[in-house]
């Protein structure tokens, strides 16, 4: 088996996003801001925050090109192994080093797909307060730019029928922001230079936060948001 054919199916992303594109607004009303400043050819990686487990589905009904996630291997239980495997998103070990997650992230990347990543690695506050290096490390190794993603809303308040989704039929924003670079021209990939990009991913995603929140008009912060720092 070659590299390539090991890889996440592109194909099967596709129709990860097909199937996004039905679930998120045949059950929710998305309302999507930004989507052409996702490049539309080359590898990009989308950088999203978290705060509910909708999130990853949500970018993926709504980014305007098929997305491939790493996704915590806990998820991949039962008859949902093979259905996130089918549909292109990746398996990564969140314990360790997982060096095949890195492998098969950075060849999805070379192949000039779009990866993406929650950066605060679990699902939490959803200000990019707390990142991890991971994807500094995706970044600066690849080339490829960053697709800061603010979803918004998904957290806000629990459905009745059932609550451990946002209401069905109600509004979730999600702006996508300005391409940018993280590293800093140099090609650098000591601890130092991850760490600089780090902080300058950092800066950039907080402040699309802010923005995001602006144009939505979302100013109060849900339970699950936290303000952040602008």
């Amino acid at each position: 088996m070659t590299d390539s054919d090991r890889l996440p199916s592109a194909g099967g992303a596709a129709v990860g996003r097909r199937i996004g594109i039905g679930l998120m607004y045949g059950l929710w009303r998305p309302r999507v801001l930004g989507s052409w400043r996702v490049p539309s050819a080359g590898p990009v990686i989308l950088a999203g925050n978290h705060s509910h487990n909708i999130d990853g589905p949500m970018i993926m009904g709504t980014a305007p090109r098929p997305v491939h996630f790493l996704v915590k291997k806990e998820a991949f239980a039962g008859p949902l192994d093979p259905f996130l495997t089918g549909i292109g998103q990746l398996k990564v070990d969140r314990t360790g080093t997982d060096r095949t997650a890195i492998t098969d992230a950075l060849g999805v990347l070379e192949r000039g797909g779009v990866l993406g990543i929650f950066p605060e690695g679990t699902r939490g506050e959803g200000d990019f307060a707390s990142l991890r290096a991971g994807l500094a490390y995706f970044a600066v190794r690849s080339g490829a730019p960053i697709v800061p993603v603010a979803v918004l809303g998904s957290a806000e308040r629990a459905g009745r029928a059932i609550p451990a989704l946002p209401p069905l039929r109600s509004r979730v924003d999600v702006v996508f922001g300005d391409a940018f670079q993280a590293g800093d021209g140099s090609g650098r990939r000591t601890r130092k230079a991850l760490d600089e990009a780090t902080v300058r991913i950092q800066e950039r995603l907080t402040a699309h936060l802010t923005t995001a929140r602006r144009l939505t008009g979302r100013h109060r912060v849900s339970p699950g948001e936290s303000a952040g720092t602008p």
